[in-house]
């Protein structure tokens, strides 16, 4: 159940990539456990200003507050801890094509710090069970479907237990049938592990099926 915690704020923000302005005087506010769509064609700035959440996009001016770090101010030292608290879901995947659905997680875990097998596997089980693969574990990535490779793509970043999941154009190489299937999962998350969401899309039947907050970012070029 979503709550009232704050998680995203960003205040009178600008977003530029050189002198080009994306974003001018921009809010936007998140909760807990809220789902929200970013909005607009191609070259809106959707990707960007994922970017600037993990601090991959510098914020030129305004107040960006992300899970208790001020983006504006957040030291170098402080990025692998803010991008631990987040997860991040890909348009193409970024499975590691010579692990097996099994070791693509293990190998986050590692890079998390979690050092005790028992615990990895017990993490690695209950993330796979939540996006309904735990019996594929030993597969490799080419003997699975899109839709199932989206789907350990999800289940990597819910690994690390993130506060809030960035999900850039997931649908965008999937079939109909597969991308709302992962929209279903992701709000179905949203909903019962209080884990935000942020989902960046220009796919229309998503929003149409699958209705939530929309931040339309068509005037923000």
């Amino acid at each position: 159940m979503a709550s009232e915690e704050t998680i995203l704020s960003y205040q009178g923000v600008q977003i530029a990539r050189r002198e080009h302005i994306l974003f001018e005087d921009f809010d936007l506010e998140l909760s807990a456990g809220e789902f929200v769509y970013l909005v607009g064609p191609v070259g809106a700035g959707k990707s960007t200003l994922l970017k600037t959440i993990t601090a991959e996009v510098p914020i030129a001016k305004g107040s960006a507050r992300v899970l208790d770090y001020e983006l504006t101010r957040i030291k170098r030292r402080q990025l692998p801890q803010l991008r631990q608290r987040l997860g991040i879901v890909y348009q193409n995947f970024q499975l590691l094509p010579d692990m097996t659905v099994q070791g693509n997680l293990d190998i986050v875990l590692r890079a998390y710090g979690v050092k005790p097998p028992a615990e990895r596997a017990r993490r690695i089980e209950e993330a796979l069970r939540e996006v309904g693969l735990e019996l594929k574990n030993y597969k490799y990535p080419h003997e699975l479907s899109g839709g199932e490779q989206q789907r350990v793509a999800i289940a990597r970043a819910l690994i690390g237990h993130p506060e809030l999941i960035l999900a850039d154009e997931p649908t965008g190489n999937l079939d109909s049938a597969s991308g709302l299937a992962i929209v279903e999962l992701l709000q179905r998350l949203a909903a019962e592990r209080g884990t935000a969401v942020i989902m960046a899309t220009h796919n229309r039947l998503v929003l149409e099926r699958f209705p939530a907050r929309c931040i339309h970012l068509e005037g923000h070029k």
